[in-house]
């Protein structure tokens, strides 16, 4: 259980949650854990099979709280609200912005810059962890700090998507030098996708896509429409709010989890096949075995940058998705993307 940005989380399968006088109470194994008072809260998100009274639910309407389910899988099921909501007015607020590039470009600057901060962030971990690899890394690494300001000077979308795309392929370029392993078979030569054409690209195509799932279903929580990003463009049946949130978060958040997997050996050569068409992707078994580690990672208590507080590493997508609704709605002056440290 974790109360952040006045959203009760709660994670625990075994978890019960009741109505208590003017408060929710949270109790396992029939011992009271936490008690909540309603007029502090805004939402209440719960995991997996966490049991609810009905009491508890129509409590949450009278009080103007809102009760997002998800399965245990972490997808969006549904969410009870009252009869009057601020979804409307937040997804308005949404939809004008992204329609304005002068307002998109600025909420689409905080995505980028996110990014590659935390992409250069990771690079100089393995600089500092790995002396060898100073060398190979530092322009690298030079260069994205130069991107930042490229970032703040693009004057139009289409060149914040160019600066972009040029940062991630200056990255992903240097990105095979993280590997610390002896392994022929283990080898990237650069991002493929739709098939991936390698171990490493087919890890980072999975994830990435469990990683956009999360924040697909951030979104949802928060009542911001997920089809309707800022730096990415609307298409049929995308995601894009769900894409622009993941930036920030792809490096620290799957690269670093799959550069581990494959340098701590908990993957090899032998847990992947391919298919006749040259895509290469995890066996069965080795799919389970990874999805059990992502679990596991998304456990694991990261420093919020902006919160100042230590949270799970899977409520990240759910906490930016509440800063940047609380930014549409003039709660906040700027969006703070999740800058790692």
């Amino acid at each position: 259980m974790k109360r952040l940005l006045n959203v009760l989380y709660v994670t625990n399968p075994d978890a019960v949650v009741r109505k208590r006088s003017d408060a929710i109470a949270v109790s396992v194994d029939g011992r009271q854990v936490m008690s909540v008072p309603f007029h502090v809260l805004e939402q209440v998100v719960l995991f997996g099979h966490v049991g609810c009274s009905m009491s508890l639910l129509a409590a949450c309407a009278d009080h103007g709280v809102n009760v997002t389910l998800l399965d245990e899988r972490g997808r969006f099921s549904a969410r009870v609200e009252g009869p009057v909501s601020g979804n409307v007015l937040l997804r308005r607020e949404q939809y004008r912005r992204a329609g304005i590039e002068d307002e998109a470009l600025l909420v689409a600057k905080r995505f980028v810059m996110g990014k590659l901060h935390n992409t250069r962030v990771v690079l100089q971990r393995y600089a500092r962890d790995y002396p060898d690899l100073s060398p190979t890394l530092k322009p690298t690494i030079d260069a994205l700090q130069t991107g930042k300001g490229s970032v703040r000077q693009a004057s139009s979308l289409d060149e914040l998507r160019g600066v972009e795309g040029d940062e991630a392929h200056r990255y992903f370029a240097v990105f095979a030098n993280l590997l610390r392993i002896n392994d022929p078979e283990i080898t990237f030569s650069g991002r493929s996708r739709r098939p991936p054409k390698d171990p490493v690209n087919a890890c980072l195509s999975f994830f990435y896509s469990l990683l956009s799932r999360d924040c697909a279903t951030a979104c949802e929580c928060v009542g911001l429409d997920p089809q309707m990003g800022f730096l990415h463009a609307c298409r049929p049946g995308r995601a894009s709010l769900a894409l622009d949130l993941m930036e920030e978060l792809r490096a620290p958040y799957v690269d670093r989890f799959v550069l581990s997997m494959f340098n701590r050996k908990q993957l090899t050569s032998g847990d992947f096949r391919r298919d006749p068409a040259g895509g290469c992707f995890l066996t069965d078994k080795a799919l389970k075995q990874s999805v059990r580690l992502w679990q596991e990672r998304k456990q694991g208590q990261v420093m919020h940058p902006f919160l100042k507080e230590k949270v799970p590493l899977g409520l990240l997508p759910f906490i930016q998705a509440q800063l940047l609704a609380r930014f549409l709605r003039g709660d906040l002056d700027d969006y703070p993307a999740c800058m790692w440290r």
